[in-house]
């Protein structure tokens, strides 16, 4: 008599239920399709990225855009390589993101208590992404008015990178906010506006990824697989699609 292993089920049917599921897996690798040429569908057809059909700014303010186009053009100079961080489109990344759920830090637990943690505990204020950008760009334009009776914007190019500086060491406060706090998330923001998919507003033009030789969101590299230390030069495509996309007539 065969022994039982689950109260209901012998050993020897838990191997037959086994062999069984090799089989119907084999048989599935089998009849497994492979994908050639054109994609037979549309980017985003289950999992469309949030997108905000609008012009001009979502979020910030007249005032805050041009505060904010300032600090990401310092955080992300032009140069010879590319262009800087506001023709890139980093402040309206921002601006984007902070217009949707990333703004009010929906998704995340914040209900209290908030009380200063360890660094290894991470960041425990109260202030979603929303209130820090509209309390630091205030308390910035407070701060550069106070001591150089102009705007933070206003401001030549050394004398902006002096003040940054000064709020990622902490050195300047800035009133309503810890200023560290503020430049961590702004910097932190206009990277990633710099390096994303041209389909959340920033990298405008895929200027990063064609500085660093990034090819983008292609479905298929298997005809590059093989091809090690090359330069491919390959067009960067965006998750949103390209020519290669459409199916032809």
């Amino acid at each position: 008599m065969s022994k039982k292993t689950l109260p209901g089920v012998t050993r020897r049917q838990i191997l037959s239920f086994t062999a069984a599921s090799a089989v119907l897996g084999a048989a599935k690798a089998a009849n497994a399709v492979t994908l050639k040429g054109t994609p037979v569908w549309s980017p985003f057809d289950a999992s469309p990225p949030p997108h905000i059909e609008a012009d001009g700014w979502v979020f910030f303010t007249e005032a805050e855009a041009a505060a904010m186009e300032a600090i990401v053009d310092r955080l992300v100079p032009a140069d010879d390589l590319s262009v800087g961080g506001k023709d890139a489109g980093c402040a309206v990344f921002i601006d984007r993101q902070l217009a949707g759920f990333y703004g009010t830090a929906s998704r995340l637990y914040m209900q209290g208590p908030f009380q200063d943690g360890t660094p290894e505990q991470g960041d425990q204020s109260s202030l979603v992404p929303q209130q820090r950008y509209r309390l630091g760009l205030a308390a910035l334009d407070k701060y550069t008015r106070s001591q150089h009776q102009k705007l933070f914007k206003d401001l030549p190019g050394e004398q902006q990178d002096h003040i940054l500086s000064g709020l990622e060491s902490g050195k300047i406060a800035l009133e309503g906010i810890d200023s560290k706090m503020f430049f961590a998330i702004a910097l932190k923001n206009t990277m990633e506006g710099f390096f994303a998919d041209p389909i959340y507003g920033g990298n405008r033009n895929m200027v990063s990824w064609k500085m660093l030789g990034f090819p983008g969101a292609r479905y298929d590299y298997r005809d590059y697989i093989g091809k090690h230390n090359q330069k491919l030069d390959l067009e960067p495509l965006s998750i949103s699609g390209g020519d290669a996309w459409k199916i032809k007539s």
